[in-house]
C-alpha cells in the first residue's frame, strides 16, 4: 500500500503555492442524484486542474545537481502546466513536450510559466517517448503525470482537504485516467476512515485501466477516443493499478454523451466551467450509475477546469437542441416573391425566434423554381416544437 506519510509530507511541501480550493454543497444535483452532494473544485485550482499539487511536489523533492539540470515533460494540458509553473517557482530550466496537434492556447499557456516546449509526435503517446530520451540525453529529470510516488503524493493531498472540510462523507467520487490522482487520495481515504468508499470513474472512450480493474491486471487498448482528454490513457500503469487494487472500491465508466451532460449541466445550474475529464463523477450521478449511494453523503472531484472553447460551443448547442430550446428546420419553398416572408411570419406568430437562416435554390434535388430554406429557431421546449411542426404541416411546409 502506498506510505501515507509521503502525502502529509507533501502537503506541508505545496502549502502557499496550491489553492485549497472550494468544497461546496450541490443542491441541483443532490436534488436529482438523491445524494447529499457536495462538488470539490478543483477547477478553480491554480492553472485549472489539480496536477500542479503532484508537480510541485516532485520538483520540490529533486536534489540540487537535478533541480540545476532541469525537468523535462510530456503533456498536452493540465499537467504541462503544473511543470512549467512549478518549475518557475524553483526558478529551474523546464522543458515541456507538446504534440505536434496541441492547440496554440495550450503552448502559449505552458510558454506563459517561462517553460521552452517541443512539438513532437502525432500524440501524447509519441511526445512521451521522444521526452524520455530527450531527458536522458540532456541529463533532465523526467517528471511523470501519474507513475511516481511523489506525484502520486502530491495529488494525494486532495483528499486531506477534502476530509478536514467534510468529516462525515460515505463516498469520495474520483476521475481516473492514468491513476495517479485516485491512487494518492484512496490512500489517504482509506487510512483515515476506512469506511468511505472511494469510488473511481472513467472515461468508456479510454478503457484501459477500467478493463485492468476489473482483471486485476494490466492490460492496454489499442486506441482512446473521448472528449475527456485529460482521462484519455491509452496504457494502463501496474504501479497505480497495484494500489488502486489495494484501496479502491469500485469503478465504473460513462460515455461522451453523459459526459457533455454533466459539462453543460455545472455550466447552467452551476456555474462553473469543467473540463470532460472534470465531469465524469457529476456525469455518473445525472445519470444513475451510482444508485447504491441514494441518501448518502458524497464529494465529488471536479479535477479540472481547462476547457477547449471550441468544443464547449459545440456542447452548448447539441445541449440546447436535445432540451428543446433549439430546433433545425428545412423546408421547401416556390422561389418567388413573398415565399420566404410568409415563412418568416408563420414563425413570428408562433413565437419562435430566428437565430439563422440559409437559402439554397440550386441543389440536384430540387425541382426547377422550388428553393430550401433552413432555419435554426430558438424554441420553449418539446411542446413548442411540436405545435410549431403541426402548424408549418397544416400550412404544407412540412409533409409526411
Amino acid at each position: 500500500m502506498f506510505d501515507v506519510k509521503k502525502i502529509y509530507e507533501a502537503k506541508e511541501r505545496i502549502k502557499g503555492v496550491v489553492v485549497d480550493t472550494p468544497l461546496s454543497y450541490a443542491p441541483h444535483l443532490s436534488q436529482i442524484s438523491g445524494c447529499e452532494v457536495y462538488l470539490k473544485k478543483e477547477n478553480l485550482q491554480v492553472t485549472g486542474a489539480f496536477k500542479i499539487r503532484g508537480a510541485y511536489n516532485k520538483i520540490a523533492t529533486l536534489e540540487g545537481a537535478q533541480k540545476a539540470c532541469g525537468v523535462v515533460a510530456a503533456s498536452a494540458g493540465n499537467h504541462a502546466q503544473g511543470v512549467a509553473l512549478s518549475a518557475s517557482k524553483f526558478g529551474i530550466k523546464a522543458v515541456i513536450v507538446m504534440p505536434e496537434s496541441t492547440p496554440l492556447t495550450k503552448v502559449n499557456g505552458v510558454k506563459n510559466y517561462g517553460a521552452e516546449v517541443i512539438l513532437h509526435g502525432a500524440n501524447y503517446d509519441e511526445a512521451y517517448a521522444y521526452a524520455k530520451s530527450y531527458g536522458e540525453k540532456n541529463s533532465l529529470t523526467f517528471v511523470h503525470p501519474f507513475e511516481d510516488d511523489e506525484v502520486i503524493a502530491g495529488q494525494g493531498t486532495l483528499a486531506l482537504d477534502i476530509l478536514e472540510g467534510c468529516k462525515d462523507l460515505d463516498a469520495v467520487i474520483i476521475p481516473v485516467g492514468g491513476g495517479g490522482l485516485i491512487s494518492g487520495m484512496a490512500c489517504a481515504i482509506k487510512n483515515i476512515n476506512p469506511k468511505i468508499e472511494v469510488i473511481g470513474v472513467g472515461a468508456k472512450g479510454a478503457p484501459a485501466l477500467k478493463n485492468s480493474f476489473d482483471l486485476k491486471t494490466a492490460v492496454d487498448s489499442l486506441s482512446v477516443r473521448t472528449i475527456a482528454d485529460g482521462i484519455a490513457v491509452r496504457d494502463t500503469s501496474p504501479i497505480t493499478l497495484g494500489y488502486m487494487l489495494e484501496t479502491v472500491d469500485r469503478f465504473i465508466s460513462v460515455d461522451d454523451e453523459e459526459i457533455a451532460s454533466a459539462i453543460l449541466f455545472l455550466l447552467e445550474k452551476q456555474k462553473l466551467v469543467v473540463e470532460g475529464a472534470g465531469a465524469v463523477g457529476v456525469a455518473a450521478l445525472l445519470h444513475d450509475k451510482l444508485e447504491h449511494l441514494k441518501g448518502k453523503k458524497v464529494a465529488v472531484v471536479l479535477s479540472g477546469g481547462n476547457m477547449d472553447v471550441t468544443l464547449l460551443s459545440v456542447i452548448i448547442e447539441k445541449g440546447l437542441l436535445k432540451s428543446g430550446r433549439k430546433m433545425k428546420l428545412t423546408v421547401t419553398l416556390v422561389d418567388k416573391p413573398g415565399s420566404l416572408m410568409r415563412f418568416t411570419q408563420i414563425l413570428q406568430e408562433l413565437n419562435a425566434n430566428i437565430v439563422h437562416i440559409a437559402y439554397d435554390r440550386t441543389s440536384i434535388s430540387l425541382d426547377y423554381g422550388d428553393a430550401n430554406v433552413t432555419v435554426h429557431v430558438e424554441t420553449k421546449g418539446e411542446e413548442h416544437q411540436q405545435i410549431i411542426h403541426r402548424v408549418l404541416k397544416e400550412e404544407n411546409y412540412i409533409r409526411d
